[in-house]
């Protein structure tokens, strides 16, 4: 009778720890968890939007050493920025070509968005950090974030000045209507971001 009764409080006893333990799984994820604290805005994040005068974009990276995670998140913010580059001036491309009537149309959007994609290469050089903030992580490891900037003239005057280079495609080149087209894509990315 006293190992039945031992037995029957050992099950009970069992039951309420497991039944404890079950109910620590069900606590909520803190910010020390495996998840982590959650960011509502990354720094230079507002600093690395786009306007009608301005390319712009931002990024991070983590690296167990400062000077590396400021320099990968550099490398990214440009990487960024060429791509958003080379996006805008396909779409302006695209519509100068539709709305102008070419012999070779194809052919002339084709060396134009080559000379793009190079004057986008080329006008990271002009780039403007404009925000840079580091922080230091729990691992020890440093995150870096960073905005960087290209004035929009800076693209325009790059294609401008490779076009004079280029008398094949300068004979169908209206600056002005090109330029009216560019500036209706920037304030159509301003729009789409808020600006």
């Amino acid at each position: 009778m006293k190992v039945n009764s031992f037995l029957g409080m050992s099950i009970i006893l069992l039951v309420v720890v497991f039944g404890f333990e079950s109910c620590k799984s069900k606590q909520k994820v803190s910010s020390k968890s495996e998840v982590g604290k959650i960011l509502e805005e990354l720094p230079c994040e507002d600093a690395g939007r786009s306007d009608k005068k301005f390319f712009r974009a931002s990024s991070m990276a983590t690296s167990s050493d400062l000077s590396l995670a400021k320099e990968k998140a550099l490398l990214l913010a440009k990487q960024r920025l060429v791509t958003l580059i080379n996006s805008n001036t396909k779409s302006v491309t695209d519509r100068y070509v539709n709305e102008r009537e070419f012999g070779q149309a194809s052919e002339f959007e084709q060396k134009f968005e080559n000379l793009t994609r190079e004057v986008a290469d080329e006008t990271i050089s002009n780039v403007v950090v404009t925000c840079e903030k580091a922080s230091v992580l729990d691992s020890g490891k440093y995150r870096a974030f960073i905005a960087v900037e290209v004035d929009k003239d800076d693209v325009l005057n790059g294609i401008n000045n490779r076009l004079s280079n280029d008398a094949k495609l300068q004979v169908d080149y209206d600056k002005k209507k090109f330029e009216d087209i560019f500036n209706q894509e920037m304030g159509k990315m301003a729009e789409e971001r808020g600006y």
